[in-house]
């Protein structure tokens, strides 16, 4: 049995009695968008199948670095951390490429965790955008670095002086992907066993950067493809005695690394509701709504797409990212691109994102503003033509550029609340309150080279 095959509880237990396996791997997403899980007896995970099973609650009260929140009220130490409920979803399953006949299922919080669940996050809005008659779907495009580099090697230089795989930009590089084939087939490959296809891979500007594009799928499928592609490219990358990361930035010296998300509704006919062909560059009313809710409340989410303090070290002018909420037919300056074509092609890219973010809610904001536009059938301000870093524009189109600031603009939004709930929310915000109190704690390489000696 294929395992992209699996829909129910008996295909799940069907393909691990066909394997003779007696363990199989089981894993979730945390809100920083890392997979966490264990190795489940075969017994245990039938168990889990039927009826759930229980996983400590801490993971949605820590950090990246297992460091606990001090300022949430889901859980923490007032709680006791105690477990949460866990579903199994069966048609997750999965080959994991680099552990031949090896299976993985994905998971999700469920019952009251289900409140502040990256997963549950998202399904809730597709299910109200669905609500709305349409069905979304989306592809997400990553960039990532390579270096020659192991978990040890980059500790023991203090994060400093890394190699990358290669020198120098040579973006879109038939040399660089030449000589590097083994890997960009390995990557390939994996792409299509673990069912997270890559339409196209190349060179990215920048020494040693790949980007990625992976295929369109319902929206909750293509999160999915989202998240296992960034644990997965990691995986493989350190098995080949390599590192990937996909920090928004590394290095002051090359652009940042974007999160692109394109997105499309269709209606329930299953036609496209982007698309009208008797209008300027076939943009819909539809479509106008759902441009301008992303527009209009990007400063509000952008909390959910620039999730790190290191998010905003790349919204600068001049490096490939937006620094207002612009948008433009085919400009790659305005934080939303529209693209126009066919029928099938028809959609909007949401450029804002950074490859940092958790594409559960990366995707949810991008999606969730855009039906709030249609809600309230907003239309957007005029479009963008020519540089878009050159131009002044309303100051209610600004965003946030700190963390901090972009967590209380999220706090303090109505239609985030309304679209993704209140429980969320403040989960949420506090722990991007939490981020940046951390990074406070902190004494930076400039702050020492700029103050130590002269001050």
């Amino acid at each position: 049995m294929n395992p992209r095959e699996v829909r129910t509880v008996d295909d799940a237990k069907k393909i691990i009695e066909e394997r003779g396996l007696t363990h199989v791997k089981v894993g979730l997403f945390d809100n920083d968008g890392v997979m966490l899980g264990k190795y489940m007896s075969r017994a245990k995970f039938y168990s889990s199948l039927e009826n759930g099973f229980a996983f400590c609650d801490v993971i949605l009260g820590w950090d990246s670095k297992d460091q606990l929140y001090d300022n949430v009220k889901y859980t923490g130490w007032h709680t006791g951390y105690p477990d949460a409920p866990v579903r199994i979803l069966p048609e997750s399953c999965r080959e994991i490429h680099t552990e031949p006949g090896m299976l993985l299922f994905m998971a999700e919080f469920d019952q009251q965790a289900e409140a502040v669940c990256p997963r549950g996050t998202l399904r809730r809005v597709i299910e109200k955008c669905q609500s709305l008659g349409f069905d979304p779907y989306a592809a997400l495009e990553y960039e990532f670095f390579l270096f020659n580099e192991t978990p040890q090697s980059v500790r023991e230089k203090g994060f400093k002086n890394l190699e990358p795989i290669t020198p120098d930009w040579f973006g879109y590089s038939i040399l660089r992907n030449s000589v590097h084939s083994d890997l960009y087939h390995q990557i390939l490959e994996m792409a299509e066993t673990m069912d997270f296809p890559i339409e196209g891979i190349h060179t990215e500007t920048g020494p040693g950067v790949i980007e990625a594009a992976i295929s369109v799928d319902d929206a909750a499928s293509a999160a999915d493809k989202a998240a296992l592609f960034k644990t997965f490219i990691k995986v493989l990358a350190q098995k080949n005695e390599m590192m990937a990361t996909f920090m928004a930035k590394w290095s002051a010296d090359y652009p940042g690394q974007s999160g692109h998300i394109h997105i499309s509704l269709k209606d329930k006919q299953g036609k496209s509701a982007f698309f009208d062909g008797s209008q300027h560059h076939n943009i819909s009313a539809i479509q106008k709504h759902f441009i301008a809710g992303q527009q209009r409340l990007m400063p509000e989410f952008l909390a959910m797409l620039a999730p790190t303090v290191n998010s905003y070290t790349r919204l600068i002018p001049g490096f490939w990212a937006p620094t207002d909420a612009t948008w433009g037919v085919e400009n790659r300056t305005t934080a939303l691109r529209v693209i126009p074509g066919s029928e099938k092609s028809q959609r909007v890219e949401y450029r804002l994102g950074s490859a940092d973010a958790n594409p559960y809610l990366a995707l949810a904001a991008a999606l969730a503003s855009g039906v709030y536009g249609i809600m309230n059938k907003w239309e957007p301000l005029p479009q963008v033509k020519g540089n878009a870093y050159e131009q002044e524009h309303p100051a209610e189109l600004a965003l946030p550029r700190t963390l901090w600031e972009a967590s209380q603009r999220f706090k303090a939004s109505e239609a985030a609340r309304e679209m993704l709930g209140s429980d969320f929310v403040d989960h949420y915000a506090a722990s991007r309150e939490w981020e940046e109190r951390e990074f406070r704690k902190h004494i930076t390489d400039w702050e020492m080279d700029r103050y130590f000696e002269i001050i």
